[in-house]
């Protein structure tokens, strides 16, 4: 079986932390509801 694995990042400065989340969050949703399995992971 293939593992079709796909990556999102989203970068930015240390000041623009609330946006990140916003965005990060939101892609997630809009994923989940195609159907795509989806996993956070915040890295500092």
């Amino acid at each position: 079986m293939k593992n079709n694995k796909k990556y999102i990042f989203v970068i930015g400065g240390v000041m623009s932390g609330v946006g990140k989340g916003v965005t990060t969050s939101s892609v997630g949703t809009i994923l989940k509801a195609r159907g795509f399995n989806v996993t956070a992971l915040k890295i500092d």
